[in-house]
């Protein structure tokens, strides 16, 4: 049964009475507070949006994600996910890397077929984050208040919290911040403000239905043939174009130099002129996908980018930066909210493994378990943009297999939970002959 009386389908854990404060309702947030309740630990969420809107474009999720939706409700989620993404369980798309300025395909590379209890989701982001949110509200009786802000984060030995822009104070045994880059949780973990910056670059975003695509002849292609997806790339630059839901929904990005300053918001209402500017010497398929998108649908994100954080965890280790806030992911990682999903397995199993009496040294621990494989996996996002926006052609004329995107299995096998349950004993006896 859950803390809250309400059956879970999840896992038929005891309470541990640690009561969790988790900041954020996105991906990462409800993830954590998702497994907090598996492990049956007692969680809240604070959301300073007022209200769940179907905000974005695409966003993938690997296996290693997969594995971690399946075992909410023996594969219910899964089954809600499923109709929302590519079809990739039916049947394994091509994605194609053509020639920037040719449209000539250089590699066709198959998406390999996952196994049914670690699948491999792309979608609409609002969508699939719809069906994560009415999960954790509806099914499971977490409670999410909206419309929260908070002003600050507190902690002593005892117990962690937040204040409310209201001024209500909120207390909890530990803080789970998963509030973004712009986290106020950071300055309680490092003791200082730590701004993003610009990564140097970024991207048009946009998600829009096939019509216009479809009436076009030398379009349509890319919509009547269930789903696809498409690259072009080219020198510091790259086009990637996907259809979704059997060729119903159409979506791209485009990722260029960019040099601005990140100030307090870096995303923008995207104009078609400047893209179309930036592809005028590109394949001409390029700008024709581009010229059915509605620049109501076009966003100018911009991608920042942040050091290594020394450590996640406040200097009483009441409070965890969780995602984004601790580390932000560049998109050509493709495993952002995957890892920040992984984060959340990881915090609930270790605070069930020590304890409501151990909360500090289960927080410590969750970052030993973490800190590597999250900044490796970092660094594939940058690998991968530098592959293709700095590609040796003469090389890939050769070896064409040189520009696929990496699928690497120490990434997409993965499994955090079974990881955090086996190593978990061994690093608190680390941390303990510190």
């Amino acid at each position: 049964m859950a803390t809250n009386g309400k059956p879970n389908g999840t896992s038929s854990r005891a309470s541990t009475g640690i009561k969790v404060i988790v900041v954020g309702a996105g991906f990462g947030g409800l993830g954590a507070a998702i497994e907090c309740h598996r492990q049956g630990h007692d969680v809240e969420i604070y959301e300073a949006f007022p209200e769940l809107k179907q905000l974005g474009d695409i966003i993938s999720f690997g296996p290693n994600a997969g594995r971690i939706f399946y075992r909410w409700s023996n594969g219910d989620v899964v089954r809600r996910m499923r109709p929302l993404s590519v079809r990739g369980l039916i049947k394994a798309p091509h994605c194609s890397a053509d020639w920037y300025d040719t449209g000539e395909i250089v590699i066709n590379q198959k998406t390999p077929a996952y196994s049914e209890d670690a699948p491999n989701f792309n979608g609409h982001r609002g969508e699939l984050h719809e069906v994560v949110f009415s999960y954790a509200k509806d099914d499971l009786g977490i409670p999410i208040h909206l419309g929260n802000k908070i002003t600050t984060y507190f902690e002593d030995e005892d117990k962690s919290g937040i204040v409310l822009e209201s001024g209500e104070r909120v207390s909890a045994d530990v803080v789970i911040a998963a509030d973004g880059v712009r986290s106020r949780a950071r300055k309680s973990v490092l003791g200082y403000e730590d701004k993003p910056k610009s990564s140097g670059y970024a991207v048009w975003r946009a998600w829009f239905p096939n019509k216009d695509m479809i009436a076009d002849p030398l379009t349509a292609q890319f919509c009547e043939n269930g789903d696809t997806f498409n690259g072009w790339i080219g020198p510091d630059m790259h086009f990637l174009f996907s259809t979704i839901k059997d060729g119903s929904d159409c979506c791209w990005v485009l990722t260029h130099p960019d040099e601005h300053n990140i100030d307090e918001s870096w995303s923008f209402p995207g104009k078609l002129s400047e893209v179309k500017e930036a592809i005028k010497d590109w394949d001409p398929m390029c700008s024709r996908i581009v010229s059915k998108t509605p620049e109501e649908m076009l966003v100018d994100w911009k991608l920042v980018y942040r050091d290594p954080l020394p450590t996640w965890v406040s200097p009483k280790a009441r409070i965890l930066l969780l995602g984004d806030s601790a580390h932000p992911f560049l998109p050509t990682s493709a495993q952002g909210a995957t890892q920040a999903l992984e984060d959340g397995v990881c915090i609930a199993v270790c605070l069930r493994r020590g304890g409501k009496q151990n909360v500090p040294t289960s927080v410590r621990a969750h970052e030993k378990i973490r800190y590597e494989r999250v900044r490796a996996t970092q660094k594939t996002g940058e690998s991968t943009r530098d592959m293709w926006h700095k590609t040796d052609w003469n090389k890939v004329k050769e070896s064409p297999e040189i520009i696929q995107f990496p699928r690497q299995d120490w990434i997409f096998e993965f499994d955090t939970e079974k990881n955090a349950e086996e190593t978990y004993d061994k690093v608190v006896e680390g941390l303990a002959a510190i």
